[in-house]
């Protein structure tokens, strides 16, 4: 094994970035759907290793030359790209759906974007030059500085937070507990140095400590913490029973329609009329029964429909007068646009959420704050336009952002968060200030992503968000994974992806306020504090060989 570290570490130039490269790319493995996590102890110490190489001669002089600095986040950057092409390969099917329009964007999505994302990588290896120490010091000094890029992953341009590192740690109904104590910002953190574990004790001469009780401790108490913290899991789940609401009878409506057919003029009727038919269980009239509130996944039809009388009368002879109907759609907003000449009337385009009573009649409806780039809007949109570009739902104009609030109420049944599509990604955007909500409601189109692995990674982090905020959350998607959960993350029922069929369902109860919840606004500076106090412990008696 120390000849591997050795020459890992003395490995320059191509041969280094290539080896990172493979080492981010096999780092997907510990995600959604393969959950295969302990591959994770294999290749954060080989990033270790690697940095290992471009610091040396900072230990040395102690302090940082621009070319280890520079070293460190080109090796930082081609780990990123090898984390996220392997992870976001499938943001490419979306441009095959309109292949003859878009396919020539495909390597934009499948080479550029990951190229991109690797940069939150690359800042991060390079803030770890100034606190890389011999021994545990560089472990934790790489914690801290992923901690940090990892934050701002979500933040920078509106954030895209997918694949944290944390989220390798909540593989399982267990292990995901996690989640509830630190949320997963934190809990990447924590990751960092659990997975790195194996570099303490194994490395190239000038990054060794003597501190025996450094070299073989610290793996045993990650380990220990490891087992710790599942076992908490278990004890959590079992002393933690599911309970439903009163009166409330859901039905969850996966029509499978797939993308390349949806948005065809000629299709129209045919898709309105699988909805109704779903949603009537097979009938093809009548009233539905026994039903409180029926729920469509997001822009589940190809119009406007609140400018369809005839969808709407149709909506409206099939509900029972006391029921409530909630949909993701499309929704139009005229507004008057001065030009130097003329004023003119613009439609505003909104990816929406409505609630409708047992009438059909509008009674609140949610807008989507974070939009999708290349998918929902352009960067620069009307220099774009200019030139011919566009957004893969061909809305002129991209759709317009939505101002909140989250939280939805409708009849008889306990307010709950309105999350469209990967808004359900975002740790910090789901509570708001006043009334807590008492579940999460995601509407979902993932059929843009086809049968890739794109779709499970987005329902594993919708069940974090659960454990996260001790919330229920009901899942509904065109294509699925349609299902509902618990407030501690587990699977009651689901719809297998690929069938057109309804979930019949009971509402959870809230599991009540989660720690995250109560201290997630300072849990996160907490952590660097205490990650940096180790530091600080560490950094002084790790002397190098």
């Amino acid at each position: 094994m120390q000849r591997i570290v050795f020459t890992l570490s003395n490995l320059t130039g191509w041969r280094r970035l290539g080896a990172a490269f493979a080492a981010g790319a096999l780092s997907v493995l510990s995600f959604a759907p393969f959950h295969a996590w302990p591959v994770m102890f294999l290749t954060m110490p080989v990033l270790v290793w690697l940095l290992d190489g471009c610091y040396l001669a900072r230990i040395r002089n102690w302090r940082v030359p621009r070319g280890e600095l520079l070293a460190a986040a080109k090796t930082g950057w081609a780990f990123g790209f090898g984390f996220f092409f392997a992870g976001l390969y499938w943001i490419g099917i979306a441009f095959l759906v309109e292949a003859e329009t878009f396919a020539w964007l495909l390597p934009l999505a499948v080479a550029v974007f990951p190229a991109g994302m690797g940069l939150f990588f690359a800042l991060g290896t390079a803030l770890a030059g100034p606190l890389w120490r011999p021994g545990l010091a560089r472990i934790v000094g790489l914690a801290i500085a992923l901690g940090i890029t990892e934050w701002l992953r979500g933040q920078i341009l509106t954030g895209f937070p997918w694949n944290a590192i944390g989220y390798a740690l909540t593989n399982g109904d267990a292990m995901m507990q996690w989640a509830s104590l630190f949320g997963i910002y934190a809990l990447s953190m924590l990751a960092v140095l659990i997975f790195c574990a194996p570099a303490a004790f194994w490395a190239i001469e000038g990054m060794r400590t003597r501190n025996t009780r450094d070299r073989f401790g610290f793996p045993v108490v990650m380990a220990v913490l490891l087992a710790g913290g599942t076992a908490w899991g278990y004890w959590r789940l079992q002393t933690n029973d599911i309970e439903f609401a009163d009166g409330v009878r859901l039905r969850l409506v996966q029509p499978n329609i797939p993308q390349n057919q949806k948005w065809k003029p000629e299709n129209r009727a045919a898709i309105f009329q699988r909805y109704m038919k779903l949603s009537r269980n097979g009938d093809t009239d009548g009233q539905i029964e026994g039903v409180t509130h029926l729920i469509w996944p997001e822009s589940a039809l190809p119009f406007l429909l609140e400018e369809t009388p005839e969808a709407l009368d149709a909506i409206d002879a099939m509900l029972p007068d006391n029921a409530v109907f909630i949909t993701g759609a499309a929704r139009g907003e005229r507004e008057k646009a001065k030009t130097a000449t003329k004023t003119t009337k613009r439609l505003r385009i909104y990816n929406s959420l409505f609630v409708m009573n047992g009438q059909a009649r509008m009674l609140s409806y949610y807008d989507k704050v974070h939009l999708v780039p290349f998918g929902e809007y352009l960067p620069f949109q009307r220099a774009l336009e200019t030139v011919g570009l566009e957004q893969l739902t061909r809305v002129r104009g991209g759709f317009a952002v939505g101002s909140g609030p989250r939280l939805t109420v409708a009849p008889n049944i306990p307010p709950f968060v309105a999350l469209i599509c990967y808004e359900v990604i975002f740790p910090d955007a789901i509570r708001e200030a006043g009334p807590a909500p008492q579940w999460m409601l995601n509407l979902t189109n993932d059929a843009w992503f086809g049968d890739s692995i794109g779709p499970y990674q987005h329902f594993h982090q919708a069940r974090v968000r659960a454990v996260e905020q001790g919330l229920p959350l009901l899942r509904v998607a065109n294509t699925g994974i349609t299902a509902v959960t618990g407030p501690l993350g587990r699977i009651i029922s689901t719809i297998p992806r690929n069938s057109a069929r309804i979930l019949d369902t009971r509402l959870p109860l809230s599991a009540g306020d989660t720690i995250f919840v109560i201290w997630g606004w300072v849990i996160k500076p907490v952590f660097l504090i205490i990650f940096f106090i180790i530091w600080l412990a560490v950094k002084n008696r790790s002397y190098a060989d």
